[in-house]
């Protein structure tokens, strides 16, 4: 059987690319990518021909079955993303799982990471993090995932689209408080830029452009010991049950494990909060 090649590609600057890379790209019989427009330019830039195919979202099912056809026939294959390292945010680890159930040889060929690159120069603690990919396009499902994660003693990063950037740092200020976060746009790119500093700093800033370009990502800073919210816990309850709609149960247990208290003590509060509704 052939193999089948996990190629770092660049996410900014075409430079970003290792020797191994260009050699397994031109060397493998075919290259399955995200968006074969995309890494045509690529292609092009070091003049390698191998040919084509796509692997995406909305394909990976049918393309899977036929990318893992190719291997088992002896072809070695190399996939790709539009950026950086595939399987990160991306269907290709569902071929990996594919490629691996059928006891193909997966070959990482490192290289660029949007992940890696922007927390190595975010001054925040690189010792232990958590990624939780791109946050989900609804508001609600936003900020669900945001309230799950509040209070995580580790470095927490985040994929978020331009579009949404405003309204995700206006959800954190409200969520977490104005804590230390850093916004890193278009890395490795002609506009790289880094913005360090608190929540409410970096929304002011965003709100006064025009128009924000560029894939974002937001690194926020661990909870260090001492961690205190500036809201009170019945502004937490309102705010978790009636703004975002979540079950009182939930809210309950989070806002104790978050405040370190008792969840009766919780719940108590929230049964006042009822009373005054009725009154």
């Amino acid at each position: 059987m052939g193999k089948l090649y996990i190629v770092a590609t660049p996410i900014g600057n075409l430079e970003d690319i290792t020797l191994r890379a260009i050699r397994v790209l031109k060397e493998v019989d075919l290259i399955a990518a995200e968006d074969t427009r995309h890494t045509r330019k690529l292609l092009n830039h070091y003049n390698i021909k191998t040919p084509l195919t796509s692997y995406f979202e909305h394909n990976e099912v049918t393309k899977s079955k036929l990318i893992i056809s190719e291997i088992r026939n002896g072809k070695d294959v190399a996939l790709v993303s539009d950026a950086g390292t595939p399987g990160i945010s991306d269907p290709g680890y569902r071929l990996v799982k594919l490629a691996v159930e059928n006891s193909i040889d997966v070959v990482p060929v490192p290289g660029p990471s949007a992940v890696i690159s922007t927390l190595c120069a975010s001054g925040l603690p690189t010792d232990s993090f958590v990624f939780e990919g791109f946050l989900p396009a609804a508001k609600g499902e936003a900020d669900k995932l945001l309230l799950a994660v509040k209070g995580e003693k580790r470095t927490l990063i985040f994929f978020e689209s331009p579009r949404r950037i405003v309204r995700t740092l206006e959800t954190l200020l409200k969520i977490y408080g104005d804590t230390d976060i850093v916004i890193a746009r278009e890395v490795s790119k002609l506009h790289e830029e880094f913005l360090r500093g608190k929540v409410s700093t970096i929304l002011e800033n965003m709100k006064l452009r025009r128009d924000i370009k560029g894939e974002v990502t937001v690194i926020i800073a661990p909870v260090t010991e001492g961690y205190k919210t500036d809201t009170s816990i019945e502004d937490d309850i309102i705010y978790y049950h009636k703004n975002l709609g979540l079950p009182l149960k939930e809210v309950v247990s989070m806002i104790a494990k978050e405040r370190g208290l008792q969840k009766r003590e919780v719940y108590r509060k929230s049964i006042e909060i009822k009373k005054e509704e009725i009154q």
